[in-house]
């Protein structure tokens, strides 16, 4: 099974759609044998559920995807849930809880662009492309991304992690934080890292990219190397942070994160 990404809905909608419902950051799964499915176009209108609005994204295994934003306080029927994002990680595939991240990203844009941020007046949806276009003045607004760096920085075989203010209590990861306007990608990376832990880095090198829907981020990953400083924690945003071998980590990541994918390159290494 495979998630194609499209733009175009097909003539008809397909009563077997499959529909990523969200009402106020949270997703209508359905319960089956014990396990989630995403429901089909049939289940919501089987469900008298009137969609505020719905928005053809692609297809997964050849079945229309839409994602629908769902009207305020919606019941939770019999044989269905409501489950945030993070909740269905292990439980449906990962390609699938990816497409429900992006569904989930137009719905927050969609509820947030509803009106022109110039005039006021109501927006609507572009016919030739994905964005919101406001009727009266003509402005474009197109689905919001917050680019956000993280960054695995390693010095003598031991790995930097930090736990944040807002982490569950023993979790730690790497270091992240939103790119600034103006700014590139690497000197956010130099920034953060020196912001919030009081060290510099060096030797900056690409390691991939991953969609974070909560709500609408795309982490750019790098390794760096340790430069020169001590660590001094900015005591708002990280409560400690310290240097890790590989064979002495504390509670980390979900491999489904690219957090985790960080940390596990840097174990591998240093084996």
């Amino acid at each position: 099974m495979r998630f194609v990404p499209g733009f175009r809905a097909p003539a008809a909608a397909a009563p077997d759609a499959l529909c990523f419902g969200f009402h106020a950051g949270k997703m209508l799964v359905k319960e089956q044998d014990g396990r989630l499915a995403i429901p089909a176009l049939a289940d919501l209108h089987a469900l008298g559920l009137p969609a505020a609005w719905v928005h053809y994204f692609g297809q997964w295994d050849g079945r229309p995807c839409c994602a629908v934003c769902l009207p305020p306080e919606p019941p939770e029927p019999a044989g269905f849930a409501w489950r945030g994002l993070r909740g269905l990680f292990g439980l449906i595939a990962e390609e699938l809880v990816w497409a429900a991240g992006r569904a989930g990203q137009l719905v927050h844009w969609h509820c947030n662009h509803r009106f022109c941020g110039a005039c006021g007046a109501p927006t609507a949806d572009h016919p030739e492309e994905r964005a919101k276009v406001c009727p009266g003045c003509g402005l474009i607004n197109h689905p919001r991304v917050s680019p956000a760096v993280i960054v695995a920085v390693v010095r003598e075989k031991r790995l930097l992690l930090a736990h944040a203010a807002r982490f569950p209590a023993a979790f730690y990861s790497v270091l992240a934080g939103f790119v600034e306007p103006g700014e590139s990608l690497e000197e956010s990376v130099r920034r953060e890292v020196l912001e919030e832990v009081g060290i510099r880095v060096e030797h900056i090198r690409y390691f991939g990219s991953q969609p974070w829907p909560f709500p609408d981020s795309l982490m750019v990953a790098f390794t760096a190397d340790y430069a020169e400083g001590e660590i001094r924690v900015d005591s708002k945003e990280i409560a400690d942070a310290g240097w890790f071998a590989a064979d002495a980590l504390p509670q980390i990541p979900p491999p489904i994160s690219i957090a985790r994918r960080l940390i596990d390159w840097f174990v591998c290494g240093s084996a």
